[in-house]
């Protein structure tokens, strides 16, 4: 599919989709909880989907209700199929993994797209230590795994991706784990783990968290599990940032439904505008943001990587140069991150220039003025995040933008374009 967006000032309010990262989390934890789990708000992104599939075939039903909730009726992971698939979801394959090792069952463990080519070596190296059985395609996907998992005190490296933390933890947390830790060397994502943490406890599993450097269970910390749990999706930072940043060049819009206390790490882009000068209007249940005279800044994107590409949007329109920490983050996405922006970016005239670990933007001269982003025809390299910094981007551009490959979009914020549309902007799509 290729989509063309025209040039636009934008203004409307919008209310957030669901956050994947939550809604992930939500299904693997209603998969664990032996009873009955109300999901609200949930998603409808390709990895929410992967998600829901994948926790049907440990064993769980699904029921979609009149209202757009969900039941999930669960006894544990029970398997009722060999073969799972986490389709291109990266939270998906590291976090049920762990998970789906918790059964005594030999299991087939695959994935599609770019997630095929996503190192694994963390499960060759850690699950035999926790009794499982493992092999992979040289420490890719698929990987075939028999438990049960059993819990044990390990040390593991925590610079990849926190993801691999997340299903060890939900995985102890099921195996009822008591006095033992998990402790962690040079842990990236700190908020992810925070998000994992409240999501488990608000299914009643609690860890100590050590300052980062361990994690530790205990029986005697843990709540009376209830029957039946209920638990609301919160509105997605991931996704909302591109509006965000798409009212700070290209109109003034209102962002609904997004929890300002929230645990996830992107929303680290409220100081990343403000620092650049837009206009913010933060309270408790929705953003309001207007274009300003935007100037550059420093972000460090270590422990929020997903927020490069809007970052990459709005430094384009900022004066100066602006530069953002933790290139390294980018390699092991849907695309090399790092290496898409630059190429897709230098279509739109806007210089990008990775450093080592530093990304550096020079903005363009004239700022918010309609008319200084290029003409251009840009490839999504099949990532969901370039289709859509490109998107906002296109927003001050000479004329349309056409980018390929635009279904990418699916896999985290299936109504992007839509969302557009209703904020003003002329968007065609092709197939």
């Amino acid at each position: 599919m290729i989509a063309i967006i025209q040039p636009s000032n934008i203004q409307g309010a919008l209310h957030a989709n669901a956050s994947k990262s939550c809604m992930q989390r939500a299904c693997a934890a209603a998969l664990l909880h032996h009873g009955e789990t109300t999901i609200l708000n949930p998603g409808n992104s390709f990895d929410d989907l992967a998600a829901i599939d994948m926790i049907q075939k440990l064993g769980a039903k699904v029921i979609s209700n009149s209202d757009g909730s969900l039941t999930i009726q669960s006894k544990g992971v029970t398997p009722i199929d060999h073969q799972l698939n986490c389709g291109e979801s990266g939270l998906g394959i590291r976090m049920f993994t762990p998970i789906a090792a918790l059964s005594n069952i030999s299991l087939a463990i695959n994935g599609t797209g770019s997630l095929l080519k996503r190192p694994m070596h963390f499960f060759d190296e850690v699950l035999p230590l926790l009794s499982v059985k493992v092999s992979s395609d040289n420490g890719y996907l698929p990987i075939t795994i028999q438990g049960p998992l059993k819990p044990n005190n390990i040390l593991i490296d925590g610079s990849l991706s926190s993801q691999f933390l997340t299903g060890l933890l939900m995985a102890f947390g099921a195996a009822e784990a008591d006095g033992v830790t998990i402790a962690v060397n040079n842990l990236k994502s700190r908020p992810y783990i925070d998000l994992t943490l409240k999501v488990m406890e608000a299914f009643g599993t609690i860890v100590r968290n050590n300052e980062y450097a361990s994690f530790s269970f205990f029986k005697s910390d843990q709540k009376r599990k209830k029957a039946t749990v209920e638990y609301q999706v919160e509105g997605d930072w991931s996704g909302a940032a591109f509006l965000l940043v798409a009212g700070a060049v290209a109109g003034n819009i209102t962002v609904k439904g997004l929890d300002v206390f929230s645990t996830q790490a992107d929303k680290a882009i409220l100081q990343a505008l403000s620092d650049a000068g837009a206009g913010l209007s933060v309270q408790e249940h929705q953003i309001e943001v207007r274009s300003l005279p935007l100037k550059a800044f420093h972000f460090n994107a270590t422990d929020c990587p997903d927020l490069f590409p809007p970052l990459v949007a709005l430094a384009a329109f900022c004066e100066g140069t602006t530069v953002i920490e933790g290139v390294h983050r980018l390699a092991h996405k849907e695309s090399n991150r790092g290496d898409s922006l630059q190429k897709e970016f230098s279509k739109l005239g806007v210089e990008v220039k990775l450093q080592d670990n530093l990304m550096l933007i020079t903005g363009l001269r004239n700022g918010l003025a309609m008319g200084q982003i290029k003409q251009a025809i840009i490839h999504s390299h099949h990532d969901h995040r370039i289709a859509m910094a490109a998107a906002i981007a296109a927003l001050k551009a000479e004329t349309a933008v056409t980018i390929e490959a635009a279904e990418a979009i699916n896999k985290s914020y299936p109504a992007f374009y839509n969302h557009l549309q209703k904020l003003g902007v002329i968007v065609e799509t092709r197939f």
